[in-house]
């Protein structure tokens, strides 16, 4: 792996889980046994290198999903697969929707570059949800604010490990299974027709 890939892997570990404002570029260089001059040579300030880990983020991210996507059926299996990925991604790489909530927390001009990376795949979803809508094999509402919620709802779920401590929930992978599954239950009592 060379330089670049290592600093954006470094970073993106400390942006998505310390935060943007906790992360140093001497704090990278000095655990990526590089210089700070090194950074900068690659990435021109840590803006720059925020906005190249959100635009690698958001390629993961959209294939991640569009497979997801692309494999299943309509109506409520689309939105547990989606739900499944993202929890799965949650666990494998707690980084990337820990870098989602921190973009999302910092707000423009890194959540605007984070809302443009992914307007194809939400422009995608909200199609689908539209068409799982008219249908009639999920409830009809507002899908751009159906997706606002289903984001709000199952990044937080994935990422705020502090609240689930808060009230008495250990994160493990058994309660990682169980909020999975309870928000889905949520989600489907929310979203069936009739």
């Amino acid at each position: 792996m060379g330089t670049p890939d290592r600093i954006l892997d470094a970073a993106l570990t400390s942006f998505g889980g310390p935060g943007y404002g906790a992360t140093s570029l001497d704090g990278l260089a000095a655990e990526l046994g590089i210089t700070k001059q090194t950074i900068l040579y690659h990435f021109s300030s840590k803006e720059g290198l925020l906005e190249s880990v959100i635009d690698r983020s958001a390629i993961e991210l959209t294939q991640a999903l569009a497979a997801t996507l692309a494999q299943a059926r309509i109506g409520w299996d689309r939105v547990e697969a989606v739900v499944r990925t993202v929890f799965s991604l949650g666990l494998q790489r707690p980084e990337l929707p820990g870098l989602i909530r921190e973009v999302t927390r910092l707000g423009p001009p890194a959540s605007t570059r984070l809302a443009e990376a992914l307007e194809p795949l939400l422009d995608a979803a909200r199609v689908s949800l539209e068409q799982d809508m008219s249908a009639g094999t999920i409830r009809t509402t507002d899908a751009r604010l159906l997706l606002v919620s289903i984001y709000s709802t199952v990044i937080g779920a994935v990422t705020e490990v502090e609240v689930l401590r808060a009230v008495g929930v250990e994160p493990t992978l058994r309660t990682a299974v169980r909020r999975r599954r309870e928000l889905l239950d949520f989600l489907q009592a929310a979203l069936r027709a009739g």
